[in-house]
């Protein structure tokens, strides 16, 4: 069953109404969905979709004829291969001259890789031939460095020859909801910590009612599909994949800026840097910095994929037990108790995803959300905010905090909040928000009667 992506679906179908040249580009990270997508609007529409392969140019050829010749002769089996690449995208051009033809060729990067001349090839064709027709050709990539420079990039021979993009995206917390409607908000939200919103990982972790039991048979069970998938992912996309595994486990264990990441993996600080540059660009990591402050000495990298964050958090540590069938008996403890701290950075993003996406009554005029750390100068000590939402216009803030507790949260994080808002020190006016799992104590829920601050419970946000 095709869920969500109703706004991708949407714009590729009123360009395909146009009856004119496309040349659509479509990336994202693995398992985002990309080729989903591409299948759900092409499936009642003429098309030739050729997946390339990881392979020589010569394998990719024979690959692209089959498809070629299985579009007009379903039926055969050892279609001849065309004699090189400009014979077989001729033959496309025959074909679309025809009809309405959709082009996929997915995984574009890989025949890029085996045959240099193929964005030229492109380049040449739609400049001369296609663009005059009413052809609609899909390139879709799952290399993100790959698509954003090498197709979508100044110096591509495909620089504006595209007449479109869209980079896919994991879904948010609210729309993973439609995979599960049976969950609870708080079953929801550990869904969407575990996979990030990747609906080939929902689907994978397959939760009936019970996530505890969907975890130990899907997950952190051997035999289980997901239990080997950030290594085999690593392994599918670096040429080092045991360097860029150590990097992210000593990001999960805690390491947060550059010198401590590469003296915690044992290499020197500017190779480090290249390192974590290509996991930035696969979606695997993100830096950040405090809102209002430049990128700098502050800036910090975390694990932006969730997936991997749950992984990294939870297996490495026990692949003794998980491997010996000892798991389902320490989950508790192993897992369990620990899964609310590890929800705390989850719930944030969730929060801030909320006021730029689904609240629907701002008390300024939102420009820009994030998160803000700095020293107290008056005790030393360091404060943290979880939510800083600035004004377009004026010197006001959102403030906010986020608990997934298992407890109310009362007066006293009220109170903290406007005293970390004094430390904060941008602004002559803040507008408060608290974000809690288990709701707010009557003392608290009274405040906000008078307008102090807005309240938002875990329920209120789906």
């Amino acid at each position: 069953m095709f869920l969500c992506r109703e706004q991708e679906l949407s714009t590729l179908n009123k360009r395909y109404q146009k009856n004119t040249f496309e040349c659509m580009i479509i990336y994202g990270r693995r398992r985002v969905g990309k080729t989903s997508i591409i299948n759900e609007f092409s499936k009642d529409k003429p098309t030739i979709f050729f997946s390339a392969l990881n392979a020589s140019a010569q394998e990719n050829l024979e690959a692209l004829s089959q498809v070629i010749h299985s579009y007009s002769n379903p039926n055969v089996v050892n279609a001849p291969i065309y004699p090189n690449l400009d014979s077989a995208l001729n033959a496309i051009t025959e074909l679309a001259k025809k009809e309405r033809l959709i082009f996929v060729i997915d995984e574009y990067p890989y025949l890029a890789k085996a045959d240099a001349s193929i964005s030229s090839r492109l380049q040449h064709l739609i400049d001369h031939v296609w663009e005059k027709g009413n052809l609609f050709l899909i390139l879709c990539g799952s290399s993100m460095s790959f698509m954003e420079n090498q197709v979508l990039g100044y110096e591509s021979p495909l620089y504006g020859r595209r007449t479109g993009q869209m980079k896919i995206q994991a879904l948010t917390y609210k729309e993973m909801t439609a995979f599960n409607p049976q969950l609870t908000p708080e079953q929801q939200a550990l869904v969407y910590g575990i996979t990030g919103g990747i609906p080939h990982y929902i689907n994978k972790l397959n939760v009936q009612d019970n996530i505890d039991e969907a975890l130990l048979e899907n997950l952190f069970n051997t035999s289980s599909y997901l239990y080997e998938e950030p290594e085999n992912l690593l392994k599918q996309e670096l040429r080092e994949p045991a360097v860029y595994n150590s990097i992210i486990t000593a990001i999960a264990g805690g390491a947060s800026r550059p010198n401590e990441i590469s003296t915690k993996v044992g290499i020197e600080s500017a190779i480090c840097a290249k390192y974590l540059k290509v996991l930035l660009e696969l979606g695997i990591l993100t830096k950040t910095t405090p809102i209002t402050e430049k990128f700098g000495k502050k800036t910090i990298y975390r694990i932006e994929d969730n997936f991997f964050r749950f992984w990294y958090r939870f297996v490495p540590q026990n692949i003794s037990a998980i491997s010996s069938g000892r798991f389902p008996q320490i989950y508790e403890q192993a897992v369990k108790k620990l899964i609310p701290t590890y929800m705390g950075l989850i719930f944030e993003k969730m929060c801030r995803d909320y006021l730029l996406r689904y609240e629907t009554f701002y008390p300024i005029l939102l420009s820009e959300i994030g998160e803000w750390w700095g020293s107290d100068s008056k005790t030393k000590k360091e404060v943290q905010i979880d939510i800083i939402g600035t004004s377009a216009e004026n010197d006001e803030y959102i403030i906010g905090s986020c608990k997934f507790k298992n407890e109310k949260i009362g007066v006293d994080e009220l109170e903290l909040l406007q005293n970390y808002a004094k430390v904060f020190g941008k602004g002559k006016k803040y507008h408060y928000y608290i974000f809690s799992k288990s709701g707010f104590t009557p003392a608290l829920e009274e405040r906000a009667n008078n307008n102090e601050v807005k309240l938002i419970k875990l329920e209120d946000m789906y």
